[in-house]
């Protein structure tokens, strides 16, 4: 089977290795479609240092179950599925059950180096982790789940009186499944400050106001459009965003960070204490969040295939990686198929991307990203 495998900082090779077998309770998947992440690309570049030269990253993946483990039932061969990436010792499971990203001894299948992932033929994982699709699901629609399971998680962190009037901060992939996200959990009026155009029609098609926080301040653009928000969801995670997610909601406003942009933010204490908002963290998911995700897009998969931009295959991933480290527009997902091999691609919506410090989408990179 083929691997790609991060040969060195900045360098992405194909190779040939034997297709594994999956062990009691696996399963493996033969891949069809994975994402590439973010945090894949700060990989990549080193900036992130969570990849290494050697390992084998991918963790937005679907495909369709090749083989089963001694042990495996409920599961049948050629099924369509995805799988949760976060895993938790088997012996646990049930008692992290919803909140397996506060096991303390858990890993993330494509961020573990010793843990052959998803940017390959086939994949072996946790026969827990599976996660089965629905049968008239385009399988590569599937590679979306995990993004939007990230979004799922932070908008559910929000309470549900402060979703009247929403600002998300932040228009790229992550950005884009929060409004889906919001959608779902019934939110009045999404608003997505974004400082990329291609971004912003993209998010508009997604049902969502924007902002271009580069034509003025966001709160006083907020002002004059029917309010400060409610509630905002930062999916940047840098000082200048954190400062506008503060100062563009109301009094007693709950605020969401989920992006990771920068390591350590520059905090206006009084903006949290004397107004009374409060910052709520958010990291990956629980397991009922991926479901959920997976049923979103399985109910309308039409309107889901907008979050594609490209379509690439398994020789071009190099190239592919090198183009989105140097920022060449892409306003959407790029998914590597290796379910094909025509040496073309297969382009959706493209754009110019930002990469500029304050309107940078960072797609969650962290602790287990």
């Amino acid at each position: 089977m083929r691997e790609l495998v991060l040969t060195e900082i900045g360098r992405l090779d194909v190779r040939d290795v034997p297709t594994p077998h999956p062990a009691a309770g696996e399963v493996l998947i033969r891949v069809a479609a994975t994402g590439i992440c973010g945090s894949d690309v700060h990989g990549y570049t080193g900036e992130n240092g969570r990849r290494h030269p050697g390992q084998v990253m991918g963790h937005e993946s679907s495909g369709t179950i090749a083989a089963l483990g001694p042990g495996v039932d409920g599961l049948a061969v050629g099924a369509p599925v995805t799988f949760n990436p976060v895993v938790v010792p088997a012996e646990d499971a049930d008692a992290y059950a919803g909140r397996e990203q506060h096991h303390p001894g858990k890993y993330v299948i494509g961020v573990a180096p010793q843990i052959p992932a998803s940017f390959a033929d086939y994949v072996r994982v946790p026969a827990r982790n599976v996660v089965p699709l629905p049968e008239a699901l385009p399988i590569e629609l599937g590679a979306l789940i995990e993004p939007l399971a990230v979004a799922v998680h932070a908008v559910r962190r929000l309470p549900e009186e402060s979703l009247g009037r929403v600002l998300v901060i932040g228009g790229g992939p992550i950005g884009q499944s929060l409004i889906i996200a919001l959608r779902d959990a019934g939110a009045g009026t999404i608003i997505v400050s974004e400082m990329d155009a291609a971004r912003r029609e993209l998010v508009q098609k997604l049902g969502a106001e924007v902002i271009d926080p580069a034509a003025g301040v966001i709160a006083e653009q907020l002002r004059v459009r029917g309010g400060l928000a409610d509630a905002a969801i930062d999916a940047v995670g840098i000082t200048p965003t954190v400062r506008d997610a503060l100062t563009s909601t109301v009094l007693g406003a709950p605020i969401v960070l989920v992006g990771m942009g920068s390591p350590q933010v520059a905090l206006d204490a009084f903006l949290v204490s004397t107004e009374e908002r409060s910052l709520i963290g958010s990291f990956t998911y629980g397991s009922d969040d991926f479901a959920h995700a997976a049923q979103i897009i399985g109910d309308a998969p039409d309107v889901y295939r907008a979050l594609i931009s490209r379509e690439i295959d398994v020789v071009d991933a190099d190239a592919a990686f090198a183009s989105l480290a140097a920022g060449d527009g892409t306003p959407g997902k790029v998914l590597v198929r290796f379910d094909r091999e025509t040496g073309r691609e297969n382009d959706g919506e493209t754009g110019r991307e930002n990469d500029g410090e304050t309107g940078r989408e960072n797609d969650r990179e962290g602790e287990t990203r």
